[in-house]
C-alpha cells in the first residue's frame, strides 16, 4: 500500500508543500532534492491524489472523447480499440483519466459543450474527421484544447490534428498493382463522407491518371467498412461483364469479406484476384503469422492514438503551443494476396 504525501514529506523532513513541488518540478526547489523525492516516492509506492491535485491547480485531469452512436460512422470500426488503446497507455503515464461519452448523433455538439461548461475535462480528441466537419469551429470557439485523428477537407480554420498519408498510402498501392500488370483494378471504400475514404480514393484516381487509365465508376464501391460489405462488393465486382483483376480494400476488415467473396467462386487471391488492404497493423487481428496473408499499406493505429495524446497533453499542458500537426507515412508489406496479372 502507498503512503500519503504528509507521511512521505515526514519521511524526508520535508513539509508537504517542498516534497509537492518537488514532485511537479517546480524551479525553486533545487534538483538533488527533487531527485531525492523522487527516489523516495518511487520507493514508497506514493502516488499523487489526483482530485485533490484537481482543486489545487484548476485542472480536471482528464481528457474527453465523445463518441456519436451512429451505424454510418467510421468510429463503429473495430480499429478504434486499438487507438483508445494507445492513447489510454499515454493518458494514464501523464496521470490523465479518459471520459468516454457515447451520446447519439443529434446530441454530439451538446455533449461537448457540456464537458466544457463543466469543467469535466482539460482536453478533447475528435474522431472520425468529416469533410468540412463543423466540429471543428465548434471547439475552436468553445476554447478548449483539442485534437483531431484525422484531417478535414474544407475546413479553413488552423486546428491540430494526427493523420495518416491516406492519399499517398493508396497511390502507392494502386501504382503496385499497375506494375505487375493490372489495369482493371478495383476501390472497395470506406464512406465517403469521411475525409479520409475520400483521400484514398483521391490517391487512387491520382495512379490510375498518372498511368492513363480512365477510371470506372463500375469500379469503386462505397460504404461502412464491414464484412458483410466487402463479400456483397466482391460478389457484385466478380459478376461484371469486365471484372477487376485487383481489388483494394480499405481495411482489413473488408477485405475478408473480399477473400469470402474470391473463395466462393473457386478464385485464390494472389493468383486468380490480387487484393491489396490497408490494415492499420492491428494488435487483435493480426495480418498473418510468419507470412502476411494481404499484400497491405501498415500503420499502426496503436501508435497513433499513443503520439495523439501525448500531442494532446502538450496542448493541455501549454494551449499557446498549436496547432500542432503530425503527418504518418505507411509501409507497403508484401503477402500472399498479390501476383501478376495472367490475364
Amino acid at each position: 500500500m502507498g503512503v500519503t504525501l504528509k507521511e512521505l514529506a515526514a519521511s524526508l523532513g520535508l513539509s508537504p508543500t517542498t516534497v509537492s513541488r518537488a514532485l511537479n518540478g517546480y524551479p525553486e526547489v533545487n534538483i538533488k532534492t527533487r531527485q531525492r523525492v523522487a527516489d523516495a516516492a518511487r520507493a514508497a509506492n506514493y502516488h499523487p491524489n489526483t482530485r485533490a491535485k484537481s482543486l489545487a491547480t484548476g485542472q480536471s485531469r482528464a481528457v474527453g472523447h465523445v463518441i456519436p452512436i451512429s451505424t454510418s460512422h467510421e468510429i463503429v470500426n473495430p480499429i478504434f480499440a486499438d487507438f483508445i488503446a494507445g492513447a489510454g497507455e499515454a493518458y494514464s503515464r501523464a496521470g490523465y483519466d479518459m471520459v468516454l461519452s457515447v451520446v447519439p448523433d443529434a446530441e454530439e455538439e451538446a455533449a461537448y459543450r457540456n464537458l466544457v461548461a463543466r469543467g469535466t475535462v482539460d482536453g478533447l480528441m475528435v474522431h472520425g474527421p468529416r469533410l468540412h466537419d463543423d466540429r471543428i469551429g465548434l471547439l475552436h470557439d468553445l476554447g478548449l484544447p483539442f485534437m483531431v485523428h484525422g484531417r478535414s477537407s474544407g475546413v479553413n480554420t488552423p486546428y491540430s490534428w494526427l493523420d495518416i498519408n491516406n492519399r499517398r498510402s493508396f497511390r502507392r498501392a494502386t501504382e503496385f498493382l499497375l506494375d505487375l500488370g493490372h489495369t482493371r483494378i478495383a476501390l472497395v471504400n470506406g464512406l465517403e463522407g469521411m475525409d479520409f475514404a475520400m483521400r484514398r480514393r483521391t490517391g487512387y484516381l491520382d495512379a490510375l491518371e498518372a498511368a492513363g487509365i480512365a477510371p470506372d465508376r463500375a469500379l469503386m464501391r462505397t460504404a461502412e467498412m464491414t464484412e458483410p460489405y466487402g463479400h456483397q462488393a466482391g460478389r457484385e465486382l466478380l459478376r461484371l461483364p469486365d471484372p477487376p483483376t485487383a481489388m483494394l480494400a480499405s481495411s482489413m476488415i473488408v477485405a475478408y469479406g473480399l477473400r469470402r467473396a474470391l473463395t466462393e467462386v473457386g478464385l485464390q487471391p494472389g493468383r486468380d484476384v490480387s487484393v491489396i488492404t490497408h490494415d492499420d497493423d492491428l494488435s487483435y487481428m493480426p495480418n498473418g503469422l510468419d507470412v502476411p496473408q494481404f499484400t497491405a499499406t501498415c500503420s499502426s493505429v496503436r501508435d497513433a492514438g499513443r503520439k495523439a495524446a501525448e500531442m494532446l497533453l502538450a496542448l493541455v499542458n501549454d494551449p499557446d503551443l498549436g496547432p500542432i500537426n503530425h503527418l504518418m507515412e505507411t509501409r507497403l508489406v508484401l503477402g500472399d494476396s498479390t501476383g501478376r496479372n495472367r490475364l
